[in-house]
């Protein structure tokens, strides 16, 4: 007797549900009971009193907030500039080398390490009398004495920096998957028609790269967004909280003041935005990406 339909469905959600409910428990539920916090005044210890949107205008009239959200918008810039940036050009500058696998391997061997070694590695040398400032005084150059970790926003372009140097290899190990999978033969017919290799990258290189320029744009827009690690690890977001990203300021309302329903405030704040960021930029580059005629039929 031939199975009916609905067999292969109960069947399928047999399979499926066990792996939902999981993802359920594990994503949603947390989700919605930090929604729930940030309506809340709760100490982690007495039982949360609703306050409604109280925690909302508190952290918007805060202004460790503005300072947090104006750092995380630099993060945002630095990190699409530089690490991406160099990212392309180190992937573009050795692809069809000799030995090109080679000359990465010191780009790719940072993204072994975890951003809090990648922080006290910087920490140590950024830090009042650390290394750098040690080899300007050995060397007789000035800036020997400045507090590198302490001055705004001196401190977040070199937090930056040190990001940069964990995400540029990954970044160009993504360009290159793209790079290889551009055809050779247009390539090759601008060459014999005197295309030079800037004229080459900008009019066809460039543009065939789309795909990958979009995840790697994209996972680099989410990452700064989501940035913790290495600030704690190099300033605690000091000094005076002038050097905090949202997820340092989440961080820090919530298990250093015990202001967990702010904390949840800004937890939400930053989801929001992430998942706003994030589909707005997918959804202008598969604009840009289709057909003038498909968007008009759209």
């Amino acid at each position: 007797m031939a199975s009916k339909p609905n067999d292969h469905q109960r069947a399928a959600w047999a399979f499926m549900g066990p792996g939902v409910l999981l993802v359920l428990l594990a994503m949603y539920i947390p989700v919605l009971y930090t929604m729930y916090l940030s309506l809340t005044s709760y100490n982690g210890l007495s039982s949360p009193s609703f306050v409604g949107l109280r925690n909302y205008a508190t952290m918007f009239t805060d202004p460790a907030f503005g300072t947090s959200l104006l750092n995380t918008a630099i993060w945002v810039v630095g990190t699409l500039i530089v690490p991406v940036g160099i990212g392309l050009l180190v992937a573009y500058l050795t692809y069809g080398l000799k030995g090109a696998s080679l000359l990465r391997i010191p780009f790719l061997i940072p993204y072994a390490l975890s951003g809090v070694a990648i922080g006290v590695v910087f920490n140590f040398v950024f830090q009042n009398g650390g290394a750098l400032s040690q080899a300007l005084s050995f060397l007789h150059l000035p800036g020997a004495g400045t507090h590198w970790l302490e001055v705004s926003p001196l401190n977040t372009i070199l937090m930056i920096l040190a990001s940069s140097w964990q995400g540029i290899g990954v970044n160009a190990l993504l360009f290159v998957v793209g790079l290889q999978s551009i055809p050779k033969e247009p390539l090759e017919a601008a060459r014999i028609d005197g295309a030079n290799g800037w004229q080459l990258f900008g009019s066809m290189v460039w543009p065939l790269l789309r795909p990958s320029t979009t995840i790697v744009v994209g996972l680099s827009i989410v990452n700064s967004l989501k940035t913790f690690d290495i600030v704690e690890t190099m300033t605690q977001g000091g000094p005076n909280r002038v050097s905090e990203t949202l997820g340092v300021t989440m961080y820090t309302d919530t298990f250093q003041n015990s202001e967990y329903g702010l904390g949840a405030a800004v937890a939400i704040f930053l989801t929001v935005i992430t998942v706003a960021a994030s589909v707005i930029y997918l959804r202008r580059q598969l604009s840009i990406g289709e057909p003038s005629g498909a968007r008009g039929v759209a």
